[in-house]
C-alpha cells in the first residue's frame, strides 16, 4: 500500500514539471486528494485487520524455540507449537495473506549487500532470513513507513511493528494491538520474548529500535 503511495506522488510532482499539463492539473489535484483518502481508509482497515490477526495468536499454546528450522518455500513456517517473536510478526501477516519469508527472499536475492551481515552468510537462506529481526528492520524500511521512535503512546497505534534492543544487545520485536493498558495509556504489544505468543504492556519496558506501518 505505502508504495502505491509514493507512485502516486511521484506522478503528481511529475504532472506539475509538465509545462502542457496545465488544463489538466486541478483535476489531478483533486484525483491525487480522493486517492489519498481512499488509500488511508484502506490502510486503517488493513491495520486493524493486523491487530486482530496478532491477538488470534496468543489464543495458539507456542513455546519459544530460537532453533534452525528447515522450511519449504514459499509460505514455509516452523512446527505450529514452536516460535520466537519474528514468528509472531510472520504468522500475523500471513493470516493477511503477506508471505514475509517470499517478501524478504525476494528483495534479498536482488539487495544482499543491503542487508546486515551479522550471521557471516554469503547469499540469501529462506529457512532463517525473515526469521531475524535486523533483516525484518531493513525489509519494513525500505517497503514500508518508517515512523517516531519517541516514548510518546500517541504515535503508537494497532499493526504498528515495532522493534526493541533487550538486555544482553539482543533484538526483539512484536506487533501494536488494539487493547489498552490497565491505565488506558499505551496500546498493548502482541509478542513472544520467551513465555509463548502472549499480550502484554511493554511498550516502553525496553530501548525501541524501530517503528514501521507495513503493508502490500
Amino acid at each position: 500500500m505505502s508504495y502505491c503511495l509514493k507512485l502516486i506522488f511521484e506522478l503528481y510532482k511529475s504532472c506539475f514539471s509538465i509545462q502542457n499539463f496545465k488544463p489538466m492539473k486541478k483535476f489531478f489535484s483533486i484525483f491525487i486528494v480522493v486517492l489519498f483518502i481512499f488509500f488511508g481508509k484502506a490502510q486503517n482497515q488493513f491495520a486493524q485487520k493486523l491487530s486482530d490477526a496478532a491477538l488470534s495468536l496468543t489464543k495458539d499454546k507456542v513455546t519459544y524455540d530460537p532453533a534452525y528450522f528447515t522450511l519449504k518455500y514459499p509460505n514455509g513456517d516452523v512446527p505450529a507449537d514452536k516460535g520466537v517473536c519474528t514468528d509472531v510478526v510472520i504468522r500475523a501477516y500471513r493470516k493477511l495473506g503477506i508471505d514475509l519469508q517470499k517478501e524478504v527472499h525476494e528483495d534479498m536475492k536482488k539487495n544482499f549487500s543491503k542487508y546486515p551481515k551479522n550471521w557471516g552468510l554469503k547469499r540469501p537462506d529462506t529457512n532463517i532470513d525473515h526469521r531475524r529481526v535486523p533483516n525484518l528492520r531493513v525489509f519494513f524500511a525500505k517497503f514500508g513507513q518508517s515512523k517516531s521512535i519517541e516514548t510518546n503512546p500517541a504515535l503508537y497505534v494497532p499493526g504498528d511493528i515495532v522493534t526493541w534492543l533487550l538486555p544482553g544487545n539482543l533484538t526483539h520485536i512484536g506487533i501494536v494491538v488494539n487493547k489498552k493498558s490497565a491505565d488506558g495509556k499505551r496500546y498493548l504489544i502482541v509478542h513472544n520474548i520467551g513465555a509463548g505468543q502472549v499480550i502484554e504492556d511493554c511498550l516502553f519496558k525496553f530501548t525501541i529500535t524501530g517503528h514501521y506501518q507495513y503493508s502490500k
